[in-house]
């Protein structure tokens, strides 16, 4: 094992012990799921800058810029960035003026538990399927570390990661998301100034690149409505997301809720654009890479030597760690809040951290599957981006607002927002799946609603 390994490991080692010492004051559920309801400033920024700032930012979507130019990055650092805003300026004060524990406790409480399991159901992939890109990210950092096979490295992330998450909860995630986020940015900044300096400084950076991989929309190459779908999947389709409603619900009032949400809104973008200009860069520092999300992680092993490299890629593993925690943490807080405790009237708390505690050793591994059935990083977070996103924004969004429409009309709205997603996503039934399906969702609402209002005020 070389000295970059070792220190790699060793950083994990020093994250899995700051996880485990925070993690002892875990009493009750909320403190497991919510950190007891109390992060301040500090801790809610750097944490809800964490919920997506990991692998699909500095391997996914740094590769997928390395690979196709600016119009790469749409879904990530940008599409992510305006999701956050929206929550910010729409939901977060709202949310957490509800008391919820999951995003799903809105919709029992709104329309019917019927509709609180049904979303639950939908809601559960998603996280899933975020938390199997981070486990092969990990993987990919491993493997160009190390030079060990894709496979044994996966292996090793999931089993890290499933470990560090289940002994901690989103009060360990917060504090680890605090120095993750420093570390990483630090880690990037050194990572930037190293390759630039390796073209010649930024005048030589601003020569290589090229004036076509510039164009963030692709509006020459691809339909409108193809550039539409492509902005709405990261918006719409993540703000219902739990890994981001759980740190909204965790802030200590709705005040610190907003202002902390719009505060990492800029925080994400910033820091994303380092990300994405290494990524075009990347086609002339390190050309005719075979895999394109390697391209991080190869620049850094070529521009970064001995502490240097240890402190970026101990500090990219650590971002890593911290997205999975949280990925895996919704999973199971769905799962064990939401569909089993129903079931267990009079639970102590202790089971019910325990619930939550198997939920996430059963998600970890099946996104620890999902890991290896994927073609790269991007394709997984796109999937879970999209995956019946569209219905359950709309139902929300006039559950948290409105009065209009009731059990009826969600279940209906969620149905039609599925199929329709399901059929264009795996099936090519329909163009523009997201775009399509956010459409029909708003429009059975609305229609539905309007019969359902009717039929309630004709009996009443």
């Amino acid at each position: 094992m070389n000295l970059m390994v070792a220190g790699v490991l060793l950083y994990v080692v020093a994250q899995l012990f700051v996880g485990l010492a925070v993690s002892r004051g875990i009493r009750s559920e909320s403190d497991y799921l919510l950190a007891g309801r109390r992060l301040g400033y500090p801790l809610a920024i750097f944490s809800i800058f964490a919920t997506w700032f990991g692998a699909e930012t500095c391997v996914g979507a740094a590769g997928a810029v390395y690979r196709n130019g600016l119009e790469g990055g749409t879904a990530d650092p940008f599409g992510y960035s305006g999701c956050l805003l929206l929550m910010g300026l729409v939901f977060a004060a709202a949310l957490w003026r509800k008391g919820l524990t999951t995003l799903a406790d809105l919709f029992r409480a709104r329309y019917s538990p019927g509709v609180e399991r049904v979303v639950v159901l939908l809601m559960v992939p998603t996280s899933i399927l975020w938390a199997a890109a981070q486990i092969r990210a990990f993987g990919q950092v491993l493997s160009v570390s190390s030079g060990w096979s894709l496979t044994l490295t996966i292996s090793i992330a999931a089993a890290v990661v499933i470990v560090y998450t289940t002994s901690g909860g989103l009060l360990a995630d917060a504090t680890t998301d605090l120095i993750q986020g420093i570390l990483l940015t630090l880690g990037l900044m050194v990572l930037l100034v190293a390759a630039v300096g390796a073209l010649g400084g930024a005048a030589g950076a601003v020569r290589v690149l090229e004036g076509s991989r510039l164009d963030m929309f692709g509006l020459s190459k691809r339909p409108l409505l193809a550039v539409v779908e492509a902005w709405l999947v990261p918006i719409i389709g993540s703000v219902t997301a739990q890994e981001l409603v759980s740190r909204v619900l965790a802030t200590r009032s709705p005040i610190v809720a907003r202002r902390s949400t719009l505060v990492a809104t800029g925080v994400y973008l910033t820091v994303g654009l380092i990300p994405v200009t290494l990524g075009l860069l990347g086609a002339a520092l390190a050309p005719d890479l075979a895999d394109p999300e390697q391209v991080l992680p190869s620049l850094a092993r070529t521009h970064l030597h001995g502490v240097l490299y240890v402190l970026f890629a101990g500090a990219l593993v650590s971002a890593i760690l911290s997205t999975v925690d949280s990925n895996l943490l919704s999973a199971a807080s769905l799962v064990s809040h939401n569909l089993i405790l129903p079931f267990l009237p009079g639970a102590s708390e202790a089971r019910k951290v325990r619930l939550a505690r198997v939920g996430v050793v059963t998600a970890g591994l099946a996104a620890y599957g999902l890991a290896f059935s994927s073609a790269g990083v991007y394709q997984l977070v796109e999937d879970a981006s999209a995956f019946g996103g569209a219905g359950v924004f709309v139902v929300m969004a006039f559950g948290l607002f409105t009065g209009f429409g009731g059990a009826r009309t969600a279940h209906a709205t969620l149905c039609v927002g599925m199929a329709l997603q399901l059929a264009g996503t795996y099936f090519g039934l329909v163009p523009y799946p997201f775009t399509v399906s956010f459409a029909a969702s708003l429009a059975v609402y609305l229609f539905v609603g309007a019969w359902e209002t009717g039929r309630l005020r004709a009996v009443s």
